[in-house]
């Protein structure tokens, strides 16, 4: 498998600074992000603290960014990341239907606005999932619950329909029409999660529902999920002045790091975050 010097998880701007110095330090790296880069950045109005920038709009600045990767040769991975194992020597990024392996990983994935919800994290692994076409295999002939918040993963519920005897689907968004023969759309909106002997229960305002697993399927799994024995304060990723979590080889930037939450600082951050990756692989060496 080829193996990536620098993985940057994020296309805002605490990514893509990263990645810009990681690329002029003639580093090997994986972007992976939203093609589109940062929702936040697009919608906002107007940024007056952008250093050579008064003034400038979110699509301005969404439009330099872009610009910026283009004349760097630049490519962005799209897709979901769902898990980040650290093995020492190296890092693997599990993205259900691909797999990647880097030396480093630098953290850019912004805060996670989505609540967990009640049961949710003591329940991880033990019925609990965030990725369908990652554990399939273990619902043949079973019952699965899946909660989708987007349209986009649709799809997964539709692959695990295939293999698991029957799918309960919860749409946290307005969802018209039908999935598919076995998959039963279920316009409730789920509250907690329990576990009860050898099931595991969504409990809904009107229900609750007892099945074999339950996938929850974000947009982005929050960071607290993302990697196993991640150091954090709250909700946010401890980090040293080098941007260096309490994993070897593992950097974070940008708001997943703390207030305050402005672009110029998260751009900052990637910027210090890549050269301390950088001091990293050269050590390595």
């Amino acid at each position: 498998m080829e193996r990536y010097e620098i993985a940057i998880i994020g296309t805002g701007p605490a990514g893509l600074s990263a990645a810009i110095t990681a690329t002029i330090r003639n580093k090997k790296i994986l972007l992976i992000g939203n093609q589109f880069l940062s929702e936040k950045v697009e919608k906002a109005h107007t940024i007056n603290n952008y250093l050579g920038l008064p003034n400038v709009t979110g699509k301005e600045l969404q439009e330099a960014f872009l610009q910026h990767l283009k004349e760097l040769d630049i490519t962005i991975t799209e897709t979901k990341v769902n898990t980040i194992y650290a093995l020492g020597e190296y890092f693997v990024i599990d993205c259900g239907d691909n797999t990647y392996e880097a030396t480093s990983v630098i953290l850019a994935t912004g805060l996670s606005v989505a609540k967990p919800f009640k049961g949710e994290l003591e329940n991880i692994g033990k019925g609990v999932s965030y990725c369908a076409t990652c554990d399939a295999q273990f619902y043949k002939n079973k019952v699965a619950a899946v909660v989708g918040f987007s349209q986009e993963e649709e799809s997964e519920a539709v692959f695990l329909s295939e293999i698991a005897d029957k799918v309960l689907y919860f749409p946290m968004y307005k969802k018209d029409g039908s999935l598919g023969d076995n998959i039963v759309i279920c316009e409730e909106k789920p509250q907690s999660i329990e576990k009860e002997e050898q099931k595991i229960c969504l409990i809904t305002e009107q229900s609750k529902y007892f099945v074999d697993g339950i996938f929850l399927l974000r947009d982005s799994v929050a960071v607290q999920q993302l990697v196993p024995g991640l150091k954090l304060v709250g909700n946010l990723v401890e980090v040293d002045r080098q941007m260096q979590t309490n994993l070897k080889g593992l950097f974070a930037c940008g708001d997943i790091t703390g207030a305050p939450y402005q672009y110029i600082k998260s751009a900052g951050e990637g910027n210090v975050a890549a050269l301390s990756a950088v001091s990293y692989l050269n050590k390595k060496k």
